[in-house]
């Protein structure tokens, strides 16, 4: 969501016009920038503190990309919260707040500011380093296989319905080795009705069970709310992201199989793995 017209903050010896904002937080950060916090930190430059930090994108007099990181991370959670409630709110940062200014954007944005150029990255004049650009998600890789397990926990209902519980197996009964399943549309691309006898999904499993004696980084494992008592979990790893409700099922999406969203049954281990996930999950405050 777009901030105001009104919104500026001082970047690059220039007032930002401010289009849009982001967390990047232990417990939220955009996932197309890394699997985990510190490796989304890293693709910025930035040390991965505790508390995290605020991205604001805008652009500047001539149009220009920027990216301007702060510190002050409630500010910037305040104004998130206000836009996707459809208010106004002026983001407009102390300056002693701001910890970077970064040329580009990290991400896409598809809104400009009225009134100046259209978006561009600044010139070598202005800042000789490499301007940041979003992934390119048109081909398949881990920023897509990120963004689609982002599409998954906001659409879950969507997705959840597309899956015929009879296709997994029944309590106790093997599923043959390495079946998938037939696959079937589903939003956004296709669905398999995988099992967890699918080699993917039985690798995807055995890794995240060693995240409980193991944590790994920061991030890798995130819990966020779901409707009654249940929890939206999201864990990732080398190659793969997990989706999950607390109470249901699961969704497995890796990087070797392009477009592919395989379910996995509940049975009689993945709710014990879910519980132990959400358990030493990062939370958001």
């Amino acid at each position: 969501m777009a901030g105001t017209d009104e919104d500026t903050v001082a970047a690059a010896d220039d007032a930002l016009y401010v289009l849009t904002a982001v967390l990047l937080t232990p417990a939220k950060f955009p996932s197309v920038l890394g699997d985990d916090y510190p490796e989304a930190c890293a693709a910025l430059g930035l040390a991965p503190l505790a508390d995290g930090y605020g991205l604001v994108l805008g652009q500047d007099g001539e149009g220009a990309r920027w990216t301007v990181v702060i510190d002050d991370v409630s500010l910037v959670a305040v104004a998130i919260a206000s836009w996707d409630c459809g208010m106004e709110y002026e983001l407009s940062p102390d300056e002693r707040t701001v910890v970077a200014a970064l040329p580009g954007w990290p991400l896409a944005v598809a809104v400009a500011a009225p009134g100046v150029p259209a978006p561009h990255d600044p010139g070598p004049e202005a800042d000789d380093r490499p301007p940041l650009a979003p992934p390119d998600t048109t081909v398949w890789g881990p920023a897509q296989r990120r963004l689609g397990a982002d599409e998954i926990a906001l659409q879950w209902a969507a997705w959840r319905e597309q899956v015929d519980d009879s296709a997994f197996p029944a309590p106790g009964s093997a599923a043959p080795p390495g079946d998938a399943g037939a696959a079937a549309d589903g939003p956004g691309g296709s669905e398999g009705n995988g099992q967890q006898g699918h080699s993917g999904i039985r690798r995807v499993l055995a890794e995240a069970r060693t995240y409980i004696d193991s944590p790994p980084p920061l991030g890798r494992v995130r819990s966020s709310f779901a409707p009654g008592d249940a929890r939206t979990l999201r864990a990732d790893g080398p190659g793969w992201s997990l989706v999950a409700r607390t109470d249901d099922i699961a969704f497995v999406l890796l990087d070797e199989e392009p477009g592919e969203v395989l379910p996995v049954g509940r049975g009689p281990e993945l709710p014990g793995l879910l519980e132990a996930l959400d358990k030493m999950a990062v939370r958001p405050n």
